[in-house]
């Protein structure tokens, strides 16, 4: 700093030309607020969390939200474009992502920025800026063990030395329940006397309250499992709700040599449903509360397998029929 610099900056803040010292902190500081409150996806994710922490799917939102990171976390809904989406769901294909995972990473980011637009958080970006072309997801896949896979399954499960969490997975297979009802499950769910499991809101897909039959297999299961301290069926190692049980599922998928591609509760959960579906004695109406689908489009996936025990049946008759042409 020289004299004439010195005084050249004198000059310029008594004729106003250049702000004070003081100004230009208070400048600073309101930059900083302003950056500190700009609605950045980031920012955004930690509202949505606060406000959806409990719910079933947030293990899954968690990770998402991670795959968002990199391109989004430090920008606003406003910046981002349709073709930033495009290059979002493109980049995630072509590393190997399944289209299923891509279009819920997709669909979080969606939820995020319609939460704060809800809550005036930010502006809803215009439509013809941002649109969500979400990647073509088969959905009629239906996994389903049979019975002799479900038989190694059962070994595998005998097998481990952790009971209780094994009774867990014999649970999904011989309820149909969500993982998220499963790790969820609390004793005061169970009524042992009326016979029913509460499915309750905050831990349902629906997040409705609905109950489903005890069976007898299911009683027994749970009445082999050993309580705690904890209002948990399943509980974590702090007492709370279970987080998730991925190595056990390896273990005893590995063990029971099951197809690579089926995935333990969730296909539990169709084993479930195929299995009374293919049996002939449960109509898809029924099976469509028993599995607590909001809508029986979902429930439609096993009507093959429900015509499938029909023929059967017509089989039946048409023996019947030729027997009586021989008499």
């Amino acid at each position: 700093m020289t004299p004439i610099r010195a005084a050249g900056i004198r000059s310029a803040r008594i004729e106003g030309r250049e702000p004070s010292n003081a100004e230009r902190r208070a400048a600073e500081k309101m930059a900083r607020e302003a950056e500190r409150n700009r609605p950045t996806i980031a920012r955004l994710w930690e509202v949505y969390q606060q406000a959806h922490s409990g719910r079933p799917g947030n293990q899954a939102d968690i990770s998402n939200y991670k795959k968002l990171v990199p391109r989004f976390a430090g920008r606003t809904p406003a910046e981002i474009t349709t073709a930033d989406v495009d290059s979002l769901r493109d980049s995630l294909l072509d590393a190997g992502k399944s289209p299923q995972t891509v279009k819920h990473v997709m669909g979080l980011l969606r939820r995020i920025i319609r939460y704060a637009g809800r809550r005036g958080i930010c502006p809803q970006p215009e439509p013809a800026r941002l649109q969500f072309d979400m990647p073509k997801v088969d959905n009629s896949k239906t996994e389903c063990l049979t019975p002799e896979q479900a038989r190694a399954l059962l070994a595998a499960l005998d097998e481990e030395p952790d009971q209780d969490l094994a009774s867990l997975v014999r649970l999904a297979l011989a309820t149909g329940m969500r993982r998220g009802a499963l790790l969820g499950l609390q004793w005061d769910d169970i009524d042992f006397i009326r016979g029913f499991i509460t499915l309750r809101g905050e831990v349902a897909k629906k997040r409705k309250t609905e109950t489903i039959p005890l069976t007898e297999q299911a009683r027994a299961i749970l009445q082999g499992v050993r309580r705690t301290k904890s209002p948990y069926v399943f509980p974590g190692r702090d007492g709370g709700p279970r987080k998730g049980l991925r190595r056990l599922l390896a273990r005893v998928k590995k063990k029971a040599a099951l197809p690579d591609d089926f995935r333990p509760l969730h296909g539990l959960r169709h084993t479930f449903a195929s299995w009374l579906a293919s049996s002939g004695q449960v109509d898809l109406y029924t099976l469509q509360r028993l599995l607590t689908h909001e809508s029986p489009v979902m429930t439609q996936r096993y009507a093959h397998l429900a015509d499938d025990s029909l023929r059967r049946a017509a089989a039946v008759a048409d023996g019947l029929y030729q027997d009586v042409l021989k008499k």
